[in-house]
């Protein structure tokens, strides 16, 4: 499918959300939407490596009976043995009557039992579908909400409308094994557009996204030698919908490299539900990626809790944008912990370095962390000065990128990007500041494909440049008391133009000549006609 197909898919789909959603608000009804995607994306690649693995005995479509369905019940002797292959196959079993096709049908002719339906089919993709359950994954969508209707007639009634107009509008398109995962993607952006602050809990833009990925998948000692073959593990501790970890699989696949399992952690729970969808969505298996939801300042996912430096697990590459000056309430006992323990903690105020922290604890050597985090930590006193002073003391701090302001939907505050090295090459830092580097937008404003990759190659090459980018030793940090705000070492302004004074006398001494010409000449005439001079 073109990129303009897939805008003109997720132009449709969005248009019959916009329709269809009725009295609720546009989050509510993206968890709907979006959950039906989801079904239609499993059951289009369960369809498809069915059809492979039966053959010739695969039945051909014959009136309302999905082909699957016929085969199932002329065959009931052979379904386990058939599901136990679909297993190894597609990691998934989804029984006939939870296919979207029968789904649509019952959706088309008005069926009283699609709610029940929907309701049985969600139910055992949680718990039944894959080895590893996933339990929870449709509990954001309530089909029994007043919002779709006052009792189970009208309810029944809407989804079936819904579902229908869906079905409609993702069949006018050619399709390929991708097109539901762009689909997917566009409609959390444009959802994300609608949602004012709530966005930043589970959008990151596509454009900052391609930075971050860019940066994280170079090689971590020396960026020139180009992309890694393998990231072992990655981590988004903050991951949102997982679009940013998604972005790091692609940008890998892309350059033939590969990655051996994929880690994301969220604390909403709809945005985690999200995630798991989304993953699976763009073809990662249940087996290729763990999403956790929990709390990551609190730290109660189990797998980073091991102390011991020779065990704990640690990430060749670490993404991520956390809530900007996120409030908390750390404990005394916090300070111990063995991530803050080192540097201190960051304040209530703002736990940006916290999760911070958080992610380049669990930093492998050769690993590279980009981080998204608003300028104030560049520059902020008090406890922020301790942290960031004691990881530029210790080398960890790589580069710093401003980025412009008015780039994200949930605030319009420019941020920047730090990239960190447990054991880093160079010994200066390199600042990129690409402010001035976009374009203007309506709403917000957008970075084009030559800015992210003026930024990416800046970054690889380590390429100073006059008013964009520069390599400022440790000394001049430490004569600056270790601020980092990017505009001491690499203004944008112009420089003002020498202006010769003398020169500048000689011009007005002889403009005045000029003009005392002309009024002696103006007041001959006047004479000769008899007037007053001026």
């Amino acid at each position: 499918m073109t990129e303009n197909n897939q805008i003109q898919l997720g132009n449709t789909l969005w248009k019959i959300a916009d329709e269809l959603r009725g009295a609720m608000n546009a989050d509510q009804f993206r968890d709907y939407m979006l959950s039906f995607l989801f079904l239609r994306y499993l059951s289009d690649n369960y369809e498809a490596a069915a059809k492979k693995e039966l053959g010739k005995d695969y039945p051909a479509p014959n009136g309302s009976v999905t082909p699957l369905a016929r085969w199932y019940k002329e065959n009931p002797k052979d379904i386990s043995d058939f599901e136990k292959q679909m297993r190894r196959k597609v990691h998934y079993v989804i029984e006939p009557s939870h296919l979207w096709n029968s789904i649509a049908e019952l959706a088309k002719t008005q069926s009283k039992e699609l709610l029940r339906t929907l309701q049985k089919g969600f139910k055992y993709i949680e718990n039944e579908s894959f080895e590893s359950t996933f339990q929870g994954l449709f509990s954001e969508i309530n089909l029994d909400s007043d919002k779709l209707g006052k009792n189970y007639e009208e309810r029944n009634k809407k989804l079936c409308n819904i579902i229908q107009k869906i079905a409609e509008g993702i069949n006018s398109f050619d399709k390929n094994v991708d097109y539901l995962g762009d689909a997917y993607e566009f409609l959390i952006g444009k959802f994300a557009a609608g949602s004012g602050q709530k966005a930043g809990e589970f959008y990151t833009p596509q454009r900052i996204s391609d930075i971050l990925s860019g940066i994280v998948t170079l090689d971590g000692q020396d960026p020139s030698k180009g992309e890694k073959k393998k990231i072992e593990r990655v981590l988004d501790f903050a991951c949102g919908s997982g679009s940013l970890l998604l972005n790091v699989r692609k940008k890998m696949t892309d350059a033939g490299g590969t990655i051996g399992k994929i880690y994301g952690q969220e604390k909403n729970i709809t945005t985690y539900n999200l995630a798991r969808m989304n993953m699976l969505l763009h073809g990662v298996k249940d087996t290729e990626f763990i999403i956790h939801h929990g709390d990551t300042l609190v730290n109660d996912w189990e797998i980073l809790k091991e102390i011991n430096p020779s065990k704990k697990l640690e990430f060749d590459a670490i993404i991520a944008n956390p809530p900007f000056s996120y409030r908390w309430e750390p404990s005394e006992e916090m300070g111990q912990d063995f991530r803050f323990k080192s540097y201190g903690l960051a304040p209530k105020s703002a736990a940006d370095f916290a999760f911070l922290l958080h992610g380049f604890h669990f930093l492998s050597k050769e690993g590279t962390m980009a981080i998204i985090l608003p300028h104030g930590v560049l520059f902020r006193s008090g406890s922020e000065e301790k942290i960031r002073r004691k990881l530029l003391e210790d080398g960890n701090i790589d580069t710093v990128i401003g980025l412009p302001a008015n780039l994200f939907f949930s605030t319009g505050i420019p941020v920047c990007i730090l990239v960190l090295k447990k054991c880093k090459k160079f010994d200066d830092v390199l600042f990129i500041n690409a402010v001035d580097h976009f374009e203007k937008g309506k709403r917000q404003n957008n970075l084009l494909p030559e800015n992210i990759d003026k930024i990416v190659e800046t970054y690889r090459d380590r390429k100073e440049e006059i008013r964009y980018s520069r390599r400022v030793s440790m000394d001049e940090i430490i004569k600056n008391e270790f601020n980092l705000n990017i505009s001491r070492y690499v203004s944008t302004s112009l420089d003002e133009e020498l202006i010769d004074l003398k020169l500048v006398n000689k011009k007005i001494v002889d403009i005045d000549k000029d003009i005392t010409k002309a009024r002696d000449t103006h007041n001959k005439f006047l004479k000769e006609l008899g007037l007053p001079p001026i």
